[in-house]
């Protein structure tokens, strides 16, 4: 999604003076074709991601639509409360672009896995959170978003090739995408593991299980009546859960809350089991799909999550 990124902020710093780019010395090998079209609105501000949201605040204030770019973990909590205290409660045009969720620098060790931005983001009034699922959503999500008028946080994948079928770059703010149907059991999924959620509903139509995938992109503001109508057609039957959440985030704060949140103030008739890492790092590092595998949130842990939780109603002959 970091090139679907650079080529969005080319089309619109063409369009628009008041476009900036800011990084915190990474971006190499991706915002060059940037750098080279505005020399004079970018800035690399150095290993100072505080101070980076500092200045996009100023730029902000001085009527400047600045990007931030940086790694996800470095983009979010290291400047969390200057995020807070600057764009937020000001409701300035700062938008963050925030790379690599989950455990996309799987290799690099737990401090570069993004496994809290989401809900750590998501819980701040005015600050709009997109979390795209593949490059060409991405590149829609930035086109749709970028001049409203308060603060915007993207998180975005590596990924540049990968395409999650059925969603064919669709995104709509505040709404959900429904990117496969079935009447059994719905999966909803946020960010690049959507990917994940079709292959392992493509596998439990093996299973004869047939599944609904839905993508939240948008997480704030919060697609409360798209899930709210869309959860109310999987009620509890032989007090088997039906609703699943699947994230590359804690379980706690991330799309699984927002379903929990959702269902228990709708009052709605249905049983969730979240998907996600509910264990602190221990050390063990790999690849993004090793740790996939580890938490059970690749395509196979998430087939045999609802194999094993799920008891289908009988049929009618």
């Amino acid at each position: 999604m970091r090139k679907a990124l650079t080529s969005a902020l080319i089309d619109l710093a063409a369009q628009d003076e008041r476009v900036v780019l800011l990084t915190a010395d990474l971006g190499f090998m991706v915002l060059e074709p940037f750098i080279e079209r505005f020399p004079d609105r970018f800035f690399n501000v150095g290993v100072a991601e505080q101070n980076m949201i500092g200045v996009a605040t100023g730029l902000a204030e001085a009527g400047f639509v600045p990007f931030v770019y940086s790694i996800v973990t470095f983009a979010s909590l290291r400047p969390y409360e200057f995020i807070r205290n600057g764009p937020v409660l000001h409701q300035l045009p700062v938008r963050i672009a925030a790379i690599g969720g989950g455990y996309e620098y799987g290799d690099a060790g737990p401090t570069h896995h993004g496994l809290e931005d989401a809900g750590v983001m998501r819980i701040q009034p005015g600050l709009t959170v997109v979390t795209p699922a593949d490059h060409q959503q991405a590149r829609a999500a930035v086109l749709a978003t970028w001049d409203l008028p308060g603060p915007v946080y993207y998180r975005l994948g590596k990924d540049d090739q990968a395409v999650v079928p059925g969603l064919d770059g669709r995104f709509e703010l505040g709404r959900i995408q429904t990117v496969m149907k079935g009447d059994d059991v719905l999966l909803v999924a946020m960010g690049s593991i959507a990917g994940e959620a079709v292959r392992a509903a493509e596998r439990l139509g093996e299973h004869g299980i047939m599944a609904t995938v839905a993508v939240v992109s948008s997480l704030n503001p919060a697609p409360t009546a798209d899930l709210a109508d869309l959860l109310s057609q999987f009620p509890n039957v032989n007090r088997s859960p039906r609703v699943f959440t699947v994230e590359a985030h804690y379980v706690n704060g991330g799309v699984g809350s927002l379903v929990a949140e959702v269902i228990a103030e709708n009052r709605i008739d249905c049983q969730l089991v979240r998907l996600g890492v509910r264990s602190s790092p221990d050390g063990i590092s790999g690849g993004q799909a090793f740790l996939y595998r580890k938490h059970g949130i690749d395509r196979d842990g998430i087939a045999e999550a609802v194999v094993r939780a799920f008891t289908p109603a009988p049929r009618e002959a």
